[in-house]
């Protein structure tokens, strides 16, 4: 049984932790809040430049002209996942959630033939990854020193990518990430960016009204380098409001925790000094009789 003393340090040590988790769920408070914002607000872009690259990529179908980011190699034999975590833990099951995903859809690949290549950003997936497919890794990219993800961090992310597939060092390209649905629900999600694949918008149809110049298929080489930029984007930001809140969250239940800890060790406390006090009365009752 514990001593007092010990106790008593005990419950203070958790106090102390109480505070630290506190102060992280307010801090996670006000980060989701933009990062929130970001993501909610790249999403309107994202959807309408799809929506314009699928009456493209319609209007191009199948042509020999049609460019390779669409066309594909013709081939499904090496696949390159990019999965995309925090550089930070403490978010509860967010990075492990992508890295399960990621683990999984490797594993049916590689059961299938395929080869199987990894780009990872964010060092909590290349941790998580390592021990099973570090012979696979091709590239990291660290994010450690950036304070608020920006375009030209994916930009970086998509030459790194799109340079690979010129190539010819992979034919088909995935992304892993978590979509940002509130604070307590976070999807993760896997996106094919290469060969690229837009779906049709409920206003296809006034695709053919429109005369391109130049066309289709320069308008799409100019393009479509830059829509797996923007779906890049998209998806960092998208794990940016994702991390935030599953760590908001994280840090709540930690709290919570902390809270129902004091309270079961103060009254264990209460309960060993009422023992102490008890015992000392009975000493003294006992010596006294004695004498």
């Amino acid at each position: 049984m514990p001593s007092l003393k010990d106790l008593k340090n005990r419950i203070q040590s958790v106090k102390n932790t109480r505070k630290i988790t506190k102060a992280m769920q307010m801090v996670a408070a006000a980060k989701l809040r933009r990062a929130q914002e970001a993501a909610e607000e790249a999403r309107p872009y994202a959807k309408r430049f799809n929506a314009v690259m699928a009456g493209l990529a319609s209007s191009v179908g199948g042509s020999e002209s049609a460019p390779k980011l669409i066309a594909g190699t013709g081939s499904d034999q090496v696949h390159l996942l990019v999965v995309m975590t925090a550089e930070r833990g403490l978010c509860g099951g967010f990075n492990s959630n992508i890295s399960k995903l990621a683990r999984q859809k490797a594993n049916e690949l590689i059961a299938a033939g395929k080869t199987v290549k990894m780009l990872t950003v964010g060092k909590k997936g290349r941790d998580a990854l390592k021990r099973d497919f570090e012979d696979v890794f091709v590239g990291h990219v660290d994010l450690t020193e950036v304070k608020r993800i920006g375009y030209s961090n994916a930009q970086d992310i998509a030459k790194d990518v799109l340079g690979r597939f010129d190539a010819g060092e992979f034919d088909v390209a995935t992304i892993f990430y978590a979509e940002f649905v509130n604070v307590v629900t976070q999807v993760p999600t896997a996106q094919q960016i290469i060969p690229a694949s837009y779906e049709a918008s409920e206003d296809e149809g006034l695709a053919a009204e429109y005369d391109y110049e130049p066309s289709e298929e320069a308008i799409l080489a100019d393009l479509l380098p830059r829509g797996v930029a923007t779906q890049i984007f998209a998806a960092l930001l998208e794990n940016g409001a994702s991390e935030q809140g599953a760590r908001m969250s994280a840090m709540d239940n930690a709290t919570r925790n902390a809270g129902d800890m004091i309270d079961q060790l103060t009254i264990e406390f209460n309960r060993s000094r009422q023992a102490v006090i008890t015992s000392e009365l009975i000493e003294i009752i006992s010596g006294a009789e004695a004498l």
